[in-house]
């Protein structure tokens, strides 16, 4: 892959007019873009942890998308100093870390409500649900797997080049280079399991059916070798390895901070693993009397450490990147890995493990099924009712009522496309925040009408 190409700064849907002179730099453009869009302000209201937390400190996906995007441009600016001059690009540092921070800001907006597991939520209801069993015969065989292994990175691919601006071609009109680095998983659901052979960047799948040719588009206007001809599937553009350590950076790091400021960690604890990475205790830590304060100051120099590391790793392996030889997880090759395992660990042991979390991704299950089943069987009592020609059932009409314009291409006809009608429902319902979501189930379910 080429570097020249990799940096493609022309516009998904815009190509014409993309390259107009402003102050900004077009990947800055982008990352305003996303600032600015409906989607991201609902990631206020969206878990990243601990759901409907009453805690106003802790992270909600609004404030790990922030600031993976601030670790991101440090990582893509540091990188950036390298690869410019090496490869005489005509760009600046700043434009790479532009890039990389507006591909880390977008990397969570296709994620569904009520935490980690509203993925998992989907899927259990595609494989499960009894509404979901009368509409299977409906989709084609193949076109299951974008369902029962449904991914919110695919779904966050079809949100910002389609769904979030219905009326523009290319939804955002992001830049072919942001839109390959976003891509963690450049590949469809279609591709066996033992066709994968283990590699990073297929362990899910990044788009799909739908906007499969629309991702060989940005695929071959940013040159991404492919992987396999039968299928949809391509190296990672090298970027996105950066945005991918950004948030393994961010969510492993503060994940533990917030664990401390909610008694779940200790600060003895705290301050073991993050001291494993630094290698050493700081020296100012004991100029610090505030017990938070020292935990705010480790957080910060914990970070900064895995920046530096992370930086270091990408451009010993940068040359393997282009060739597409290199596919694992940034993070595993830095010298804190054994520290950063053991983070992890304690983390699985001690937070997503704890009561509150586990109770509220377990009414996940609940509540998301709750939605698709209503949502999903009145669209398909609806397309059945126009095919036999009878008379539409009330509910279901009413249920639908509930769908905001932009999920329904009109009226359901008899024509409609049952895959296409799954995915516009799924879409309306992955959009909810937390408080919408579980507000709108006791509201249908008759649970509660205030």
């Amino acid at each position: 892959m080429e570097w020249q190409l990799l940096l493609n700064a022309e516009r998904l849907g815009a190509e014409s007019n993309t390259l107009t002179q402003d102050d900004r730099s077009p990947f800055e453009k982008d990352f305003d873009r996303l600032v600015f869009s409906s989607a991201f302000r609902r990631l206020q209201d969206k878990t990243q942890v601990f759901p409907l937390s009453e805690s106003d400190y802790v992270r909600t996906r609004l404030t790990h998308s922030l600031e993976v995007s601030c670790v991101g441009r440090s990582l893509g600016t540091i990188v950036g100093r390298t690869i410019c001059k090496k490869h005489e690009l005509g760009c600046g540092p700043s434009d790479i870390g532009a890039m990389v921070a507006a591909a880390c800001l977008a990397h969570d907006l296709g994620n569904p409500p009520l935490g980690h597991s509203g993925e998992d939520a989907i899927r259990h209801w595609f494989e499960h649900s009894e509404t979901a069993s009368h509409i299977k015969p409906w989709i084609p065989t193949h076109l299951h797997a974008d369902f029962k292994n449904y991914e919110g990175n695919a779904q966050g691919f079809r949100l910002i080049t389609k769904t979030l601006h219905t009326d523009n071609k290319g939804g955002l009109q992001l830049t072919y280079a942001t839109l390959g680095a976003f891509t963690k998983y450049p590949i469809e659901s279609q591709v066996p399991e033992d066709k994968r052979e283990g590699k990073a960047g297929a362990k899910k799948f990044g788009f799909f059916h739908s906007e499969s040719a629309l991702f060989e588009k940005i695929a071959n206007r940013i040159g991404l070798i492919r992987r396999a001809p039968g299928h949809r599937w391509w190296c990672r553009h090298p970027l996105a390895f950066l945005m991918e350590a950004a948030d393994d950076i961010c969510y492993r790091i503060v994940d533990v901070e917030d664990g401390y400021r909610l008694k779940l960690i200790s600060f003895a604890e705290l301050h073991e693993h993050f001291c494993a990475v630094l290698g050493e205790i700081p020296s100012r830590l004991s100029e610090i009397r505030s017990e938070k304060s020292k935990v705010q100051y480790l957080r910060a120099v914990t970070i900064a450490a895995l920046v530096k590391q992370a930086a270091t790793a990408f451009l010993e392996v940068e040359e393997d990147c282009l060739k597409g030889e290199f596919d694992a997880e940034l993070v595993s090759r830095i010298s804190a890995a054994p520290a950063l395992q053991s983070i992890k660990q304690l983390t699985i042991n001690r937070i997503y493990s704890h009561d509150r979390v586990v109770e509220v991704e377990a009414a996940g299950f609940e509540v998301l099924g709750g939605l698709l089943d209503a949502f999903v069987g009145a669209a398909h009592t609806l397309l059945q009712g126009r095919k036999n020609n009878s008379q539409p059932d009330s509910r279901s009409k009413k249920i639908i009522q509930l769908v905001p314009e932009q999920f329904l291409a009109g009226p359901i006809s008899p024509n409609e496309n049952a895959y296409e009608c799954l995915l516009s429902m799924i879409d309306f319902v992955c959009g909810m925040t937390d408080s919408f979501a579980v507000s709108l189930y006791k509201k249908i379910s008759g649970i509660s009408l205030s």
